[in-house]
């Protein structure tokens, strides 16, 4: 089953099973996010991808210049392993690997939660790939890509397991907005999925086609 329907299909159980007055609340902030012009400023295709330096599940400090020396880079935002849409989106990645590792691209996930908590996330879904802390979804703010959750939505989290205090630290409610990107060898957007809505998530295919073209292009050069 491809990752699209694997969304799909828990996106209509959430409606299926939760109080109306719970997803119309998730449907606004949804809309809400969209109003406000967020997806036009995020990163774009053919621009340069602003470097970082973030930790890693074992507290290794990586760059993304560093990173990209050896190969194109797929970087996937993602909220918390507390979110099932990620979760998903993680394990199809997980299994999408070798072929990424055989066009010459690495992957990395980046999220606001805290390193042990990211680690729990790589056992859960028993990932190969580095999972990197951004502290307060600050590298997130920088590009902008992050958002604060609404406070009436803090409770409904708090209640349905994903506290976002408990897994980004107190104080911290910053989430970014799921994306998918690819990053070329000199630092520039190849690839740009962003899109507010949680419960949408790029195609693994189409990464995969990307890097792979990126590939083909370095071999003729």
């Amino acid at each position: 089953m491809s990752l699209k329907q694997q969304l799909s299909e828990l996106k209509a159980h959430v409606l299926e099973n939760f109080p109306k007055e719970i997803t119309d609340k998730f449907a606004k902030s949804i809309d809400d996010l969209n109003a406000s012009g967020m997806v036009e400023r995020a990163p774009k295709v053919n621009e340069h991808l602003k470097d970082f330096t973030l930790s890693n599940q074992s507290g290794q400090q990586r760059s993304l210049s560093e990173i990209r020396t050896s190969g194109p880079v797929v970087i996937v935002f993602y909220r918390g392993g507390w979110c099932p849409y990620c979760n998903l989106e993680l394990r199809a990645y997980q299994q999408l690997l070798p072929q990424l590792k055989a066009a010459g691209a690495q992957l990395v996930a980046i999220t606001p939660e805290l390193p042990d908590n990211s680690l729990s996330t790589i056992e859960k879904n028993e990932l190969e790939f580095e999972v990197l802390t951004d502290v307060g979804a600050n590298y997130a703010k920088e590009i902008g890509l992050a958002f604060s959750l609404p406070e009436e939505l803090r409770p409904i989290y708090d209640e349905l397991g994903g506290s976002l205090e408990k897994f980004n630290g107190a104080g911290q409610f910053d989430l970014p907005i799921p994306a998918t990107m690819v990053i070329d060898t000199d630092g520039k957007i190849a690839f740009a999925h962003v899109d507010p809505d949680y419960t949408t998530r790029a195609n693994p295919e189409d990464v995969l086609m990307t890097v792979q073209e990126l590939a083909s292009v370095t071999e003729q050069r």
